[in-house]
């Protein structure tokens, strides 16, 4: 750093670098996850799923932890250093599969209690929620700016879901039991939380990604498949792609890449980062729906699109170069002084 707390010549190729790097892949995570909902979709025949959905988190699971294994082994071939399990940060590793678990949950029920539009809506507090829980538990501190730029966020992408009062009723939102808005509020809380404690994790070591994604999985996978077996027995186990084809895989595909850039963002940049990319393929999951399923836009969609790319600045671009200096003005005393002393060498 200089004396003005900015990064020297020295790293700023590096800075660079790693900057670049987390635009690619949190440009990636917003196609990833914008056509997850369109890819779901499309996987449905007249309006109904043939396959069980509750499969395919499942073997996106499956999915992430053979890439990880296999990138696990590519890297110990090139380094010849074996990863070791350190039992003390593996214990640690099923908790984010089980407030995931318990979040999933949460959402069947909220659902009982509130329209899928007003959940949707209560589901941005987790970008509120998602801020403060990254300033109280992981010590990371936000300016002014960006706390302004978090709830400007919430606002842009709730404004993009509001419909207007001609196409329903507007009072709907407020008319669903206070137990659906406790349980929203709950959901969005173990959203956040889930983020944050994972984020945690991957940056508690210095082990390997990839090593961290695999024992992060295998409890993904083990949780997975014991909700299964639960809801339907070892049969559902059995007859797990009954009903797929190839628009299904690809929605497993689709899933289980959006975790591994989950895992990368949360490893070398932070959830934040996560909120924007997931917010603004929310927003690109709409305009593509123009086109594919004859979405009608809104005033409300492009007020929300502003809103959230006014946001987008305020929060990653430097304060310094949010405000334009002034250009520097001559004293009115100094100019007064100036016109003096050239009219006395105009008399000498």
């Amino acid at each position: 750093m200089d004396r003005n707390g900015r990064p020297s010549e020295v790293v700023k190729p590096f800075l660079h670098q790693i900057k670049l790097r987390t635009l690619t892949v949190a440009a990636a995570l917003t196609i990833f996850t914008s056509s997850q909902g369109i890819l779901t979709t499309l996987s449905q025949t007249d309006g109904k799923y043939l396959y069980d959905y509750g499969t395919v988190p499942l073997l996106a699971e499956l999915l992430k932890l053979t890439v990880s294994i296999f990138m696990i082994w590519r890297e110990e071939t090139a380094t010849g250093v074996r990863s070791s399990l350190d039992w003390r940060t593996a214990r640690l590793y099923p908790i984010p599969s089980l407030i995931y678990l318990i979040h999933n949950n949460v959402q069947f029920a909220t659902l009982t209690y509130v329209d899928t539009s007003t959940y949707q809506i209560m589901g941005n507090l987790k970008i509120v929620t998602t801020g403060i829980l990254f300033r109280v538990f992981l010590r990371r501190k936000l300016s002014n700016l960006q706390w302004m730029a978090i709830v400007l966020l919430t606002v842009g992408t709730t404004t993009s879901q509001i419909k207007g009062c001609g196409e329903g009723n507007c009072a709907s939102m407020f008319s669903s039991p206070y137990k659906g808005y406790v349980l929203g509020i709950v959901s969005a809380c173990l959203s956040a939380l889930a983020g944050v404690y994972t984020e945690f994790l991957m940056k508690k070591t210095n082990e390997s990604l990839y090593w961290q994604n695999a024992q992060l999985y295998v409890f993904g996978v083990l949780f997975n498949l014991l909700r299964l077996v639960l809801e339907g027995g070892w049969q559902k186990v059995w007859g797990l792609c009954n009903g797929y084809d190839f628009v299904t895989w690809l929605v497993v595909l689709n899933l289980g890449c959006t975790g591994l850039l989950v895992s990368w963002i949360m490893k070398y940049a932070d959830n934040i980062v996560k909120v924007y990319a997931t917010s603004m393929a929310m927003l690109l999951t709409m305009i593509l729906s123009i086109f594919l399923f004859n979405f009608k836009p809104s005033l409300q969609l492009f007020l929300g699109i502003i809103i959230c790319t006014m946001s987008l600045q305020m929060y990653f671009t430097p304060p310094h170069l949010l405000l334009d200096s002034p250009s520097p003005q001559k004293d009115a005393t100094t100019n007064l002084t100036a016109i003096n002393v050239e009219k006395s060498s105009g008399n000498t």
